[in-house]
């Protein structure tokens, strides 16, 4: 093959130009360059001068220009240093940053860059070609011969002083503010060259940057210059490195909500914990101050990676190309991490915060049933994410999310269809466009449906096992029952179906469509009840109302299938099941309420319908019972429904290990269910007794109508023995909710508040406990009538009495627990009208226990605490009994040590008035004992705050074990 004329030219002058090259290496040595380089840096006519600033810069451009001549004039004139021209421009032709500028502080560090490059090149030629002679044996001590690229001690200065000069002009005045050290706040020099350098004359400050520093790496690359170069050096390279790595020419600042974002991202794990605490309290104030801004600029670029890929999104049409990654892995990882450090660690079940997860929930879930296909670092994220916005959902919006899960309710947000997850490279999960499916894949792709779905409900029903204390496994468990009464109905329908002869082939298929919908929801709830009959502990049921629900959707399920007359020996043995479960209930393994037996008679229409209906006489016998004894709240039991609980608890337990109590417990009731009621008393089915408790009959006849008579005329006894023993026999009948004994509680209690008259300790401390034990029985009829005697004016009662009405109250407020919460009202007026009594024992006394009241309250305390300071500053500031002071004082105290850290939040409205109170007493108080509780109560105060302001480090290493 033949070549141009012209490409044999090129070939031919490359190859001149080549041997040229080496040819000038070769003649070159390193005494022509450094001269070259002290002629750069030769001073000017104008250096010493000691004239002004401006002058200074005049000064040192003028030598610049002066210098630069100098050395072209030189190359030019002395036939001696042509060589070295020569290699200036060969290396010259060969850099890719321009020479020539109108700056002449360019135009100087270019031309001592190239003159660098020169040395280097020079002193690999020289290391090079040189070859050491052998070291002669007869003086091994004489010193081996140095290699001819070794630089002499003033060389090295030389060196080093056009480093300083070209890190000065060539890299530091273009470090953007906030990267290296300024040049001003340097030497004087370095103010006065960071004014002379032109930033807008060509090339760029970026581009001059890169050739600054790409160049003195070049040079570094030589063993003896590079050490030259780092080590004065290093930072100010370094610093232009990151700047061309790391910052952009055109950088646009941060908003807000951008720089939130990225408080959760901080690559140091010690930072990053603090700005990440800073990130979450952002999130939270900001979404119960400003929810509508906290939605649009915080939460929703945090969650935009899931409604990427919902159902309800439209994809662009760019996008929608199968294979096309919609999240990436990082993206995803962040946003799962992100939704976890707002919600779950912020723990604030925020309206704004809850609304906007609920969306992205069948997302979450999807992933967390892909996660758990394999090892990875988000799975526990995606648990701990879906367990906290369950248990803060209202228990209609967690069903229907379960549901969605499921795949019961098509209405839910979910995946995109056209989506799925996919491995990513670096162990992570991204979200991409699903590939298409061929007609041969078809039958692969059903396969791969199936299992998904079935995986998926193992999984929900794994979810599931750790909602069991909070009662959402069980309301589900009840809703998929309900629904399996459903599926009953509606089998009963398709049996039915019309005649569709008429019907066009679309309507046949459009029917025919929706038949195979139904038959996949059927399947779907037969297989959640199967898993969660399997999968769930018998704890899943936490209250009665559970139960209830259970019972009656079995009851409501045999109705279906008697209607039907489908009626099956399963379906025989769930319904004695469930019957025996309220069996049971009702024999004392739970002490019922009034409130219970109210859901229980939800299911009196069903028992009375199976009864009248269900051909099996046993279950016909039992639910007739089951009516009544729920019916009467239990005065009235027959042997079958104890028979049906002994037969419920030993197919739980075939062995009999049951406790020895709940054994006793339902031996006991079944010996009072033998019949030792009157014929008379079957008759009561429709009337309804008011119990407090089925316990209330499991003793009745205990003790005998004598008994009782003898106790109550033993109450007024004038021996103190006899009366006391009375007094607590009765207190423990009530206790133990005997039927008669209830029966008689005016009468009770009014031997009780007579007795409280007494001055014997043990008579009247009985008293005290009698009445509270029947307060606990009965509050709302009797306290009441205690807190109008205590109110009551010392003219009726006498002082004593009233503090022991007093005692009486605090036992019952004791006692009521949670509950005493409906009676805060009657409760603290009482004790604020005591304050004012004027009797000193009695306003200590009240602001006892109002003390004490609040600090059970808790956070229950409303808006009642600003009475209840107002009334403590009254009485520390005016009261003139110093032991009424005292005891407002210590109200203070006992609440801040009761309320502990929740100080801040119940008292938070009032606790710079509290402040202020005590720092009074301490300063202008004169008793010492009431000075003492104000130090105590300002004690707790700097403890509570201190901790409030400054929380303790918790030094915790959590450890996953991965299944």
């Amino acid at each position: 093959m033949r070549r141009s004329p012209v490409a044999l030219c090129s070939s031919v002058m490359a190859a001149i130009s080549q041997v040229a090259c080496s040819r000038v290496l070769e003649k070159c040595g390193l005494e022509q360059i450094l001269e070259a380089l002290k002629l750069l840096l030769s001073p000017g006519e104008g250096s010493g001068s000691n004239s002004l600033q401006i002058t200074k810069h005049d000064v040192l451009l003028a030598t610049l220009k002066s210098n630069l001549s100098a050395l072209e004039d030189k190359f030019l004139k002395d036939p001696h240093w042509k060589i070295l021209k020569l290699l200036r421009d060969e290396i010259a032709n060969k850099a890719e940053w321009p020479q020539d500028s109108v700056d002449v502080t360019w135009q100087f560090t270019s031309q001592t860059l190239l003159l660098l490059l020169c040395l280097k090149e020079t002193m690999l030629r020289l290391a090079a070609d040189f070859s050491p002679g052998k070291p002669n044996p007869k003086t091994p001590e004489a010193a081996p011969a140095l290699s001819p690229d070794t630089l002499s001690v003033s060389q090295q200065k030389t060196v080093q002083s056009v480093l300083q000069f070209v890190v000065t002009l060539g890299v530091c005045p273009y470090l953007v503010p906030g990267v290296g050290v300024p040049l001003r706040c340097r030497t004087e020099f370095g103010a006065v060259v960071q004014d002379v350098v032109c930033l807008g004359a060509a090339p760029s400050a970026a581009r001059r940057l890169h050739a600054s520093c790409g160049a003195l790496l070049s040079v570094a690359q030589h063993a003896s210059l590079g050490s030259l170069v780092f080590c004065r050096h290093f930072g100010d390279i370094a610093a232009g490195l990151c700047q061309l790595g790391f910052c952009p020419s055109k950088r646009s600042p941060l908003s807000p909500e951008e720089e939130i974002l990225d408080l959760f991202h901080f690559q140091d794990k010690l930072a990053a914990r603090q700005f990440q605490r800073v990130a979450t309290t952002t999130f939270v104030t900001m979404s119960r101050e400003q929810p509508q801004l906290a939605a649009k600029y915080l939460l929703q670029p945090v969650l935009a990676p899931l409604h990427q890929c919902l159902n309800t999104a439209e994809i662009p049409e760019s996008d929608v190309v199968p294979g096309t990654i919609l999240v990436t892995e990082e993206q995803l990882s962040r946003c799962i991490e992100d939704i976890y450090k707002v919600y779950v660690v912020g723990n604030e079940p925020l309206p704004v915060l809850v609304d906007s997860l609920l969306p992205v929930l069948g997302v979450l879930f999807s992933l967390y049933c892909f996660t758990k296909q394999s090892v990875s670092h988000i799975r526990s994220l995606c648990q701990e994410i879906l367990l906290w916005i369950l248990g803060r959902l209202e228990r209609k919006k967690a069903i229907a999310s379960l549901k969605g899960f499921a795949g019961l309710d098509r209405s839910v947000p979910s995946l995109h269809s056209l989506c799925h997850f996919r491995a990513a490279a670096q162990g992570g999960i991204m979200i991409a466009i699903k590939e298409a499916v061929c007609d041969e894949d078809e039958d692969e792709a059903l396969y791969q449906k199936v299992s998904s779905e079935q995986c998926r409900v193992e999984h929900l029903g794994g979810l599931l096992s750790h909602c069991q204390e909070c009662g959402l496994a069980g309301d589900f468990f009840i809703f998929c029952l309900k629904e399996l009464t459903h599926v009953a109905v509606e089998d009963e329908t398709e049996l039915k179906m019309k005649s569709y002869s008429n019907k066009s082939l679309l309507e046949l298929e459009q029917h025919q469509s929706l038949l195979v919908e139904g038959q996949e929801r059927k399947l779907l709830v037969l297989q959640l009840v199967a898993l969660l009959c399997e999968r769930m502990s018998e704890q899943i049921f936490t209250n009665i109302t559970q139960v209830v629900d259970f019972v009656a959707a079995t009851l409501q399920r045999a109705c279906a299938s008697l209607a039907h007359q489908a009626e099956s020996t399963v379906e025989s043995q769930t319904l004695s099941m469930s019957m025996g479960l309220v069996a049971v209930m009702l024999g004392g393994a739970v002490q019922l309420k009034s409130s219970d037996f109210a859901v229980l008679k939800q299911l009196l229409p069903l028992l009375e319908k199976v009864s009248s209906t269900y051909p099996d006489p046993v279950i016909q016998e039992l639910a007739a019972d089951l009516r009544i004894t729920i019916s009467t709240h239990g005065a009235f039991s027959t042997e079958a429904v104890s028979v049906a609980a002994q037969s419920t608890l030993n197919k739980k337990d075939p062995e009999g290990k049951r406790e020895e109590q709940q054994q006793t417990s339902y031996e006991r009731y079944s010996d009072v269910s033998h019949g030792h009621l009157e014929p008379q008393q079957s008759h009561v089915a429709s009337h309804e007794v008011h119990e407090p408790s089925t316990t209330a009959n499991q003793k009745s006849g205990s003790e005998t109508t004598e008994e009782l008579q003898e106790a109550l005329l033993s109450a007024y006894d004038p021996q103190i023995p006899t009366r006391a023993a009375a007094l607590r026999t009765l207190s423990r009948w009530i206790e133990q909710r005997e039927a008669k004994v209830l029966d008689m509680q005016e009468k009770l209690l009014k031997i009780f508040l007579e007795n409280l008259e007494h001055e014997d300790t043990f008579v009247y401390l009985s008293a005290i406990q009698g009445v509270a034990l029947l307060s606990d029985v009965y509050p709302e009829k009797i306290l009441p009538g205690l807190l109008a005697q205590y109110d009551s004016s010392k003219d009726r009662h006498t002082p004593e009495t009233r503090m022991k009405v007093g005692e009486i109250l605090m036992r019952i407020v004791r006692a009521l627990g949670d509950m005493v919460s409906k009676y805060r009202e009657p409760l603290i007026h009482t004790f604020l009208r005591g304050a004012r009594d004027p009797d000193s024992a009695h306003r200590a006394s009240s602001l006892s226990n109002l003390g004490e009241l609040c600090q059970r309250l808790d956070f229950m305390l409303g808006s009642v605490v600003h009475e209840v300071t107002a009334c403590l500053i009254a009485v520390a500031k005016t009261d003139h009994e110093v032991q009424v002071r005292r005891a407002a004082i210590h109200v203070i105290v006992l609440l801040l040590r009761g309320l502990s850290q929740k100080a801040t939040e119940v008292l938070r409205d009032v606790l710079k008035d509290l402040y202020h109170l005590l720092k009074h007493v301490l300063c202008l108080e004169p008793d010492d004992v009431a000075r003492l509780h104000a130090q105590l109560a300002l004690e707790e105060l700097d403890e509570i705050m201190r901790n409030f302001l400054f929380p303790p480090q918790k030094l915790e290493k959590k450890i996953t074990v991965l299944p």
